[in-house]
């Protein structure tokens, strides 16, 4: 599988080390990609995860169906026992996966071709607290540069170790075990779960739920990602709410920081929308609702039935808007390219170690660093 956009001649490949020899220090502000890339999104697989406890009334063939619906993945077999320890806390930490498939109904979503191949472009570590009252939840820029380890994924192929490679190429190289094991590696935190979801069915779950509410404060207009919205206020359906997460170039500094910004912002009006739409009295909505989402998200092996899910999505009804605290992680323009982006070592510590010991994110962690400036561009409606 690949992880990279349009190639560059002076970017590594995928996998690839970064040469050596001393970096120049960029000047100015961050340039905006010059080609068209296939940037996929994704996010809020955990609030898919969320509706389908609302569908966990039906039984007999109706489960079945939602259970046969899951596709899981034994993340603790291929990685064994050399992990960070468990937090003893109550806290839990989700890596959650955006994956844009160029396979099947994604092609006409995503461009390009059928080529089977699958890419993580939105990586979320959702840390929930104690008493799962509130959650914290860390963007991973894809073009961030790291040190990859040594994974073996779940069919026991080992990858080898490389350094310096754009984070995506994790799940690019070694699918999700190796995306575990790298953010396991760079944050020191032990990854309880995993989720990920595929656009095409973060465009259905979106129409499922009638829509969700936006407000923009400026024109954004993106003909990459079939985006062309008014400031005001606007109800999303699924397409349009694709084309929003996926936009890089519509708004802020053209970046995949930009857009990161508009997809934490995506997120709160998402989960504002699942907990006022009212699905008890339509039970037809409710089950079309549980049987999108079911089959939107793969997980890790323990959330791999419908029971366990609907137990594991039950813990997360309490955390609302307002108890979302949604950051990305502390990184700065690479000055040798300024189409990646670099781990700002000491801020970055201070969000792993918040999230070690269940505290609150520090606003000192995330000052000064790089932002994609389309803070405040979406808003919840």
């Amino acid at each position: 599988m690949s992880a990279e956009s349009t190639p560059d001649p002076a970017i590594p490949g995928r996998g690839e080390a970064r040469p050596a020899g001393p970096r120049h220090r960029a000047r100015g502000r961050r340039r905006r990609p010059r080609a068209k890339r296939r940037k996929a999104l994704l996010v809020a697989a955990w609030t898919a995860a969320g509706v389908v406890v609302l569908g966990g009334t039906g039984a007999g063939v109706l489960y079945l169906k939602l259970n046969g619906n899951l596709k899981s993945v034994d993340i603790d077999q291929a990685l064994g026992t050399d992990r960070p320890e468990k937090a003893g806390n109550g806290s839990q930490n989700i890596l959650v996966l955006g994956s844009d498939s160029r396979s099947g109904g994604n092609v006409k979503l995503g461009g390009g071709t059928d080529d089977g191949t699958a890419r993580s472009d939105t990586a979320m570590i959702v840390h929930v607290r104690a008493g799962h009252k509130k959650a914290d939840v860390v963007s991973i820029p894809r073009d961030t540069l790291v040190d990859r380890p040594e994974c073996t994924d779940t069919d026991g192929v080992e990858h080898p170790a490389a350094a310096d490679v754009m984070f995506n190429s994790a799940y690019s190289t070694g699918g999700a075990a190796c995306a575990v094991k790298t953010v396991e590696s760079i944050s020191g935190l032990r990854m309880d779960h995993y989720l990920e979801v595929d656009f095409s069915g973060f465009q259905n779950l979106v129409d499922d739920l009638g829509g969700v509410e936006v407000t923009t404060t400026e024109d954004i207009k993106d003909p990459d990602s079939h985006l062309d919205l008014r400031a005001g206020t606007h109800r999303l359906d699924g397409e349009q709410a694709l084309g929003l997460v996926r936009t890089r170039h519509g708004v802020g500094d053209g970046s995949d920081l930009g857009r990161i910004q508009l997809q934490q912002a995506f997120i709160k009006a998402l989960v504002h929308q699942v907990q006022d739409i009212g699905l008890l009295g339509n039970p037809k909505k409710l089950y079309d609702i549980a049987d999108t989402a079911t089959r939107t998200v793969t997980t890790d092996s323990d959330l791999g039935s419908v029971n366990s899910l609907m137990s594991f999505a039950t813990g997360l009804k309490g955390i609302g808007p307002a108890n979302l605290h949604l950051v990305t992680l502390p990184v700065v323009y690479d000055p040798a390219d300024a189409n990646r982006v670099l781990v700002e070592e000491s801020k970055a510590e201070q969000v792993w170690t918040a999230l070690r010991n269940d505290r609150p994110i520090p606003a000192a962690a995330t000052e000064a660093t790089a932002t994609g400036e389309a803070e405040g561009v979406v808003s919840a409606g």
